[in-house]
């Protein structure tokens, strides 16, 4: 009796994951962002093979403007910025990836709990959800990445650190949706406790909705990263978009005219990069987010 109890549980709880497949529809932009993210992922890929040189390596002059041998011309050391793009995909979209994966990790834990035992632990952890929104982003983000100090890990630290609220409050009104459904009384009903709940039938309910803030966050984790290393704040050593803006500035790029194919291309780059994950990630939570869906 037990085991078909259980069996019945899982098929519930399993029910509303399958609905949600079939209702996700990515639409034309869901398609624009879709292969935007396709053409970075690949370039970032294939760079060791598309790229005309090591980044790392000067193969012309200093300040040398675009031309057949450097499509979008050198540095300040002679360095070629077409392959240091094409490589900068690489970090940036790594970055992007790594501090969505530990802000969503956090956010994801949080929203269950706090939406599952409800009390003061939902009020607990809701008014640290409003500190960490309410808290002025900027100096915040400045505060941090200065004392942790410039390197790869600490600006996925710092921005997981950052946007991990946002999604932890849609996915505990998830939870309080879901905790309302029969099969979470059923299962409570055969003794099964909190944390079994919680892994085997809150949390098959939510990660459709958490991939959907995933790629928002992976978003936002682009861009900030491209903040804090232009201000200097990044891995002096990752050759990221966000780090050759910095050097275009730091070497004037803007007063001597070379921002054309300095400052333009990897700026370019972030923003498609943006609008990818951003799209992409509006189109499925317009489909995952009940409180949006059509």
């Amino acid at each position: 009796m037990a085991e078909a109890g259980t069996s019945r549980v899982r098929e519930a709880g399993g029910a509303p994951v399958t609905a949600l497949r079939h209702r996700v529809r990515l639409g034309s932009v869901g398609a624009v962002g879709l292969a935007l993210l396709a053409i970075l992922v690949a370039a970032g890929a294939l760079a060791p093979w598309i790229v005309p040189y090591d980044p790392e390596v000067t193969t012309g002059d200093p300040f040398e403007p675009p031309s057949r041998a450097h499509l979008l011309g050198t540095n300040d050391v002679g360095q070629d910025l077409l392959s240091e793009l094409i490589y900068g995909v690489r970090i940036s979209l790594t970055i992007g990836f790594l501090a969505a994966v530990v802000a969503i990790s956090i956010g994801t834990v949080i929203g269950m709990v706090a939406g599952y035992f409800g009390g003061w632990v939902d009020a607990a952890l809701m008014r640290l959800v409003d500190v960490v929104l309410v808290v002025p982003f900027l100096p915040l983000m400045l505060l941090l990445a200065a004392y942790l100090g410039p390197s790869f890990w600490n600006i996925i630290l710092v921005i997981g650190i950052l946007v991990w609220a946002r999604p932890a409050r849609v996915i505990r009104a998830q939870v309080l949706s879901l905790t309302s459904l029969d099969f979470i009384d059923a299962a409570r009903a055969l003794g099964a406790s909190p944390g079994r709940i919680l892994r085997r039938h809150v949390l098959p309910g939510v990660l459709s909705l958490s991939l959907a803030q995933f790629i928002l966050a992976a978003s936002n984790a682009i861009l900030i990263e491209a903040s804090l290393s232009f201000l200097g704040l990044g891995d002096p050593t990752a050759k990221s978009w966000g780090s050759t803006l910095y050097y275009a500035q730091v070497r004037s790029a803007f007063l001597s005219g070379t921002w054309k194919w300095w400052v333009l291309p990897p700026g370019l780059l972030i923003t498609a990069a943006v609008l990818g994950f951003a799209f992409t990630g509006f189109a499925l939570e317009e489909t995952l987010n009940p409180r949006l869906r059509r």
